[in-house]
């Protein structure tokens, strides 16, 4: 029997089909033999992560797993880590959820009762969130499960709770954003929250540690001896979550009640304002900017100037690229603090330092390339416009490069005062890293919307991986350098073996 229109159940199952098209959309590009491919390429990945799970919680099964304090502390830093990229995730979908669903107009304008539509997709947003987690979690769970008990699948109602309960919370910033500051700076700071949030615990745990032991191990850090003396006691309800997750009753039940709970009081408290605030965030594709005129007075400038200012500007104005790449950006303040706190002590801190640089270069300017190159909203005036073709290009790869140059340099020039070998090391490196990266997204070039930069990876899986791989490769040949290793040949070789076989294989070559 096919459900009443505008019912839940209706609006239900119109959003899982949303959803499911969106899903094999990105992943397969509409394609059934790629379909199959990642298939087989996922139980493949999922087998070797469950592997790698078993090598990590073995020793410790082995010695008697208890609930003392220093399993709680061990098991809530860990889950506070899968936590801070649920609510990350959560707020950037719940942002989309009012900016970046194109059948609104048609849905708030029908009969149809707003506050159901925004009850589903709220919930829509928490099970999305709730996947993710458990999925990135399920190795770790599952072989919990296998080795010491089957009480550790209580996790994953664990992983629940805090997927409602993240969304709850994101839901609650994005409404307060809209009414603090307006539907037209909401979006970006919420990607910019988003951003922090993802990265900021991680980053605040790895400093910890980079300045209590000397590395970024941050599981060292849970494992302290002053961290574990220093914690509550162990009847505090800060442990509720880590109890739930080793199978206690009780605290399973009154995490499901605080996270199921706090989304509903969410969803009822917010769901009457949903049509008004989607409405006025739509609009402002409407509505023309008031810009105030610049006071510089107009100068001439070369046309590959003029380009590469014309790339810097949009790449500034685009919103869902902060959340994309900052908590890149993010990510090298460890490395930051791990090379000042050695700075001119421990060489061996080149050896973490090096790679770290060399593969976020490549996978910024990999994103930041597809955008440029690929991503042009306005394809049509740039390829009609009395500019050659060639000097577009340049233009768009040198505004690439040059944002990461400017990101590297302070990084580079601290290196230099320490080490100039290194500084040169981590400079030629990371340049092979970003050009590599440039020149896969160059052959493999499509015409696309800036709105299709989450889905740049289905335009084309070789070109992915060959990015991916190149990066890697080059940041273990700055790391063999680094060491002073004449290994070092080994993965530069294949790196270029991997952007010439890209090259190849490239519908631009073919």
């Amino acid at each position: 029997m096919s459900a009443a229109p505008a019912s839940l159940a209706w609006f239900a199952r119109h959003e899982l089909t949303l959803a499911w098209r969106e899903f094999t959309a990105m992943m397969t590009a509409g394609r059934r033999a790629r379909g199959i491919g990642l298939a087989i390429f996922l139980v493949v990945v999922a087998a070797l992560l469950h592997l790698m799970a078993f090598g990590l919680v073995a020793p410790w099964v082995s010695h008697g797993i208890v609930p003392d304090k220093a399993t709680l502390v061990l098991l809530s830093g860990s889950g506070l880590l899968f936590w801070t990229v649920m609510l990350s995730q959560a707020l950037e979908s719940v942002t989309r959820v009012y900016y970046a669903r194109s059948d609104l107009d048609l849905i708030l304008s029908s009969p149809a009762s707003s506050r159901r539509l925004f009850a589903i997709r709220t919930g829509a947003v928490a099970l999305s969130t709730m996947a993710l987690t458990g999925l990135l979690a399920s190795p770790l769970v599952n072989m919990l499960a296998i080795v010491d008990g089957p009480q550790w699948l209580a996790a994953y109602g664990v992983v629940v709770a805090l997927g409602a309960l993240s969304t709850a919370i994101a839901l609650a910033i994005t409404i307060a954003l809209f009414r603090l500051v307006g539907p037209k700076r909401t979006r970006l700071i919420a990607q910019i929250v988003a951003g922090i949030v993802g990265a900021g615990f991680v980053i605040g745990i790895q400093a910890a540690a980079i300045l209590h032991y000397g590395n970024m191990n941050r599981f060292a850090l849970f494992q302290s001896a002053d961290i574990v003396a220093a914690a509550p006691d162990i009847g505090s309800l800060l442990w509720l979550p880590a109890r739930a997750a080793m199978g206690d009753g009780m605290a399973s039940a009154i995490m499901l009640a605080i996270g199921l709970g706090a989304l509903a009081l969410a969803i009822g408290v917010s769901a009457s304002s949903y049509g008004r605030l989607a409405i006025s965030a739509a609009g402002l594709n409407h509505v023309s900017s008031q810009r105030r005129p610049s006071p510089r007075a107009f100068r001439a400038a070369s046309q590959r100037q003029v380009l590469r200012l014309k790339e810097w500007r949009l790449l500034q104005r685009d919103p869902w690229l902060l959340s994309q790449t900052l908590m890149q950006m993010l990510y090298l303040a460890p490395p930051a603090l791990l090379l000042w706190m050695n700075f001119g002590h421990d060489a061996g801190a080149f050896v973490v330092v090096v790679p770290v640089l060399v593969m976020a270069s490549g996978q910024l300017a990999g994103g930041l390339a597809w955008l440029a190159i690929s991503g042009e909203d306005a394809h049509d005036l740039v390829v009609t416009a009395p500019v050659s073709p060639r000097i577009v290009l340049i233009a768009k790869i040198e505004a690439v490069l040059v944002v990461i140059a400017a990101v590297l340099a302070p990084l580079l020039a601290l290196m230099a005062i320490s080490s100039p070998r290194m500084a040169l090391v981590t400079a030629i490196c990371a340049a092979l890293s970003a050009g590599s990266a440039t020149a896969i997204q160059l052959w493999f070039r499509v015409v696309a919307k800036r709105s299709m930069f989450r889905r740049r990876q289905v335009a084309s899986r070789a070109a992915t991986l060959s990015e991916a791989f190149a990066s890697i490769m080059w940041a273990g040949t700055g790391a063999l350098l680094a060491a002073g290793s004449w290994l070092a040949m080994g993965p530069a070789v294949v790196a270029i073996l991997v952007v010439g076989l890209a090259r190849l294989i490239s519908p631009r070559r073919r």
